[in-house]
């Protein structure tokens, strides 16, 4: 905004200030072409014979996608509690001083972040080639009992088991970050009132951890949700696959293609609301305790200001 001053008349009277908007064409540019481009982007979905929405329609709540869409959602939540559990012990066995347990960790998370999530899915997928019996019984000795690994291990196991050893390695290290960003001085505290390890991290420190694990744990449930797509590899019937099946026999590959996308987008969608309540929840106390920081500044710098 530019202002203008009058001159003085003369006559004592304060001078006229008038306020004149700045100008900002390049705002009003980039806005008629985001317009143009989602009228575009509108016209596309509406005029392209190639979405075939009919077809979509026919399929997007039939029993065969319900089912795929029912396996999708059970894979997410089972992979990302079974990885946050094992993570949160895998980031203790990290941070631990015993040199043997902080050593296997590294190992875990060096392996399994090293190597892609679809290739780990392939090796479960053919489990029973690579360990034909699974045994119970003393190490390097008697064997009580023995089953076949691929009845014992089917496809919806061998797809869990897949999605949670693979994000229980990123969880191990979103949890230690948030372990690390709470102040030393509250575990002293703790240990000096004669609180354990584990009484420390459950009361004390994971609590306030939550802060800063909450946030990129909630970007882990989103992209788990979609790297369901790649238990194919096993395979299992999950919601991409299930659209592959159905094009196979249909041969409308883009339609069946877009309505996963939907469902996909649909789910997202209620996971990013959940992500953002849970972000408010858990940063209440950091919300106030930056507005009460801010206010204390305000006030120092009144009464600096006023001289006392």
């Amino acid at each position: 905004m530019t202002v203008s001053v009058s001159k003085d008349d003369g006559g004592g009277r304060p001078e006229t200030i008038r306020a004149v908007p700045v100008r900002h064409p390049g705002r009003w540019a980039g806005a008629l072409v985001v317009l143009v481009l989602a009228a575009m982007f509108v016209h596309f979905l509406l005029t392209n014979k190639a979405l075939n929405w009919p077809e979509q329609g026919k399929f997007l709540f039939s029993s065969a996608v319900l089912h795929g869409l029912w396996n999708t959602i059970w894979l997410t939540l089972a992979a990302m509690v079974g990885g946050v559990t094992l993570g949160v012990i895998l980031a203790l066995m990290r941070m631990s001083p015993n040199p043997l347990m902080s050593g296997a960790s590294w190992v875990y998370l060096w392996f399994f972040r090293g190597t892609p999530l679809y290739t780990q899915l392939l090796i479960w997928g053919a489990i029973g080639a690579l360990l034909p019996t699974i045994s119970i019984g003393i190490p390097f000795g008697p064997e009580f009992h023995t089953w076949q690994t691929q009845k014992l291990i089917n496809a919806a196991l061998a797809a869990a088991l897949g999605l949670i050893l693979n994000e229980a390695a990123y969880m191990a290290e979103i949890v230690r970050a948030g372990i690390l960003s709470v102040d030393e001085g509250q575990q002293e505290a703790a240990s000096a009132l004669g609180m354990s390890r584990m009484q420390t991290m459950r009361r004390i420190v994971l609590p306030q951890a939550m802060r800063v694990i909450v946030p990129p744990t909630g970007n882990e449930t989103i992209s788990m949700l979609k790297n369901t797509s790649l238990v194919a590899a096993v395979p299992y019937a999950e919601l991409t696959w299930t659209s592959q099946t159905i094009y196979a026999e249909t041969y409308q590959v883009i339609p069946m293609l877009v309505m996963a996308c939907l469902w996909y987008l649909f789910l997202s969608s209620l996971m990013m609301i959940g992500q953002f309540y849970l972000e408010r929840y858990f940063g209440r106390g950091t919300s106030r305790s930056r507005a009460g920081r801010s206010r204390l500044r305000t006030l120092g710098m009144l009464r600096l200001g006023g001289g006392g």
